[in-house]
């Protein structure tokens, strides 16, 4: 059917699932029972929601050897890496579930005679979660589970391109025996969604996704007194002080760069290198680059795969074209790649040098495996070519010197700063961002704030 949506795998180009969008009286329905299911869902212990988020865990656990190669076609990440991100999603949402009770108890002021007085966290109603389709489990479940052990109902909307993660996490759900109409994963066009977010049914949304995607959101929630969390793009920096230790700094950047073909939102795109250490820097970063083997993710020996479409390597290659004629130099011979090709989604990891920001490779956000890298001379240059962006989710530094790292993090604009690190989230840790890449958090009990509303109450019981 014309309007039909469908999932294009990168691997083949073959059509891999087809769907129709719910009609416009279904999702009125779908309202209708979130509604409903979140009036009692509210009333339940915190114990008694654990227990059946911790099922739904369980049950999506239960599908890995499914959702492994599912995962790969649907998006291109390499097979041997597919488990991992099933991991990171228990991790998180096993944590979440266990700092629940502590993270929406009461908060108590000191006492004053005859007056009981404390702050309530209350679930906000129905969350909206929209998802991406580059980490789709990891990203869906930073929200999903948090908003259910605060009481609130939650609708999934997952990108087209990963939809069969949305009907895992229904799955995962209904195997849980989660109370009808709490959870729904529902398949909407644009339209369907914005009138969803303006119909002043829906209390909260999260979206993670594009700059362009959050802006949309922004302005479709403008007037409807709608909380909005957004976490949108990112064009992380790193910075190799001169007394940082060498190879493990080249290790985690080269996997900080092209993980999941740089398609993370975290991921490294511009390293800032001391002077003295930058020529040895860039000959190790070029040479563990070619170590990767690009192919057909469903192939164990691959260790790159796809981009999510051929649009998005062609506009990574045009990127690479821009910064050739502004002066700067690629590193990587991208024909030792065999499965490299113009019009495919299959791209070599490609290191460019003699950049500087006047070029768009430097100040915007690339998303695939292509970094850049520059000389300093000093923390202050580091500091000023990392604040030098629309950006702000992530930043690493790399030194042996703690007290120096953490000075330096103070002055650099992000949302986490990371000695040692990076491409990494912490669920005791709040994910947040500055600048455009958006604003709120998840995770954390700082996540638990977003998910929540206060409500004061301020009892005379002595008169």
């Amino acid at each position: 059917m014309s309007h039909s949506i469908q999932l294009v795998s990168p691997v083949d180009g073959r059509i891999l699932a087809q769907r129709d969008p719910l009609s416009d009286a279904a999702l009125a329905s779908a309202l209708d029972a979130a509604e409903q299911a979140q009036r009692v869902w509210k009333t339940r212990s915190v114990a008694e929601r654990a227990a059946y988020c911790s099922a739904a865990v369980d049950a999506m656990n239960a599908m890995v050897a499914d959702i492994v190669p599912e995962l790969a076609w649907q998006m291109g990440r390499p097979v041997r890496y597919g488990a991992g991100e099933l991991r990171g999603f228990t991790d998180r949402a096993r944590y979440m579930i266990r700092i629940a009770e502590p993270s929406l108890a009461d908060v108590v002021p000191s006492a004053i005679d005859g007056f009981k007085r404390y702050i309530r966290r209350e679930p906000v109603g129905t969350v909206l979660v929209i998802a991406p389709w580059n980490y789709p489990y990891l990203t869906a479940v930073n929200a999903v589970i948090p908003a259910l052990m605060a009481g609130n109902a939650v609708i999934l909307k997952h990108a087209s391109q990963t939809l069969l993660v949305g009907e895992r996490f229904a799955a995962a759900f209904k195997a849980a025996g989660l109370p009808e109409g709490l959870f729904q994963n529902l398949l909407m066009s644009h339209e369907q969604t914005a009138r969803m977010m303006a119909s002043e049914r829906v209390q909260q949304v999260n979206f993670t996704g594009s700059v362009a995607g959050g802006r949309t959101v922004a302005q479709t929630a403008a007037g409807h007194f709608l909380s909005v969390g957004l976490e949108l793009g990112g064009k992380d920096p790193a910075y190799v002080r001169a007394d940082a230790n060498l190879a493990h700094a080249v290790e985690n950047l080269v996997d900080g760069a092209f993980f999941n073909s740089g398609q993370s939102c975290c991921g490294i795109e511009r390293i800032y290198v001391h002077q003295r250490l930058y020529g040895e820097f860039v000959e190790r970063f070029q040479a563990l680059t070619y170590d990767y083997v690009l192919g057909n993710p469903l192939d164990e020996a691959t260790t790159l795969g796809p981009l999510v479409k051929p649009s998005a390597a062609e506009f990574l290659r045009s990127e690479i074209r821009a910064a050739l004629a502004q002066g700067a130099r690629c590193l990587i011979d991208s024909k030792r790649f065999a499965a490299d090709a113009d019009g495919s989604a299959y791209m070599a990891p490609q290191v460019v040098i003699d950049v500087d920001h006047r070029m768009s490779l430097m100040r915007e956000e690339n998303f695939g495996p292509v970094v850049g890298i520059m000389a300093v001379k000093d923390d202050a240059e580091a500091v000023a070519l990392m604040n030098d962006s629309h950006y702000g989710l992530s930043a690493s530094i790399w030194s042996t010197d703690l007290d120096e790292t953490e000075a330096l993090g103070q002055l650099v604009n992000t949302g986490t700063l990371f000695m040692n690190r990076c491409d990494y989230l912490d669920p005791a840790l709040a994910w947040t961002g500055v600048k455009h890449t958006g604003h709120g958090a998840t995770l954390s009990s700082v996540g638990y704030e977003h998910m929540t509303r206060p409500k004061s109450f301020h009892l005379r019981h002595r008169l």
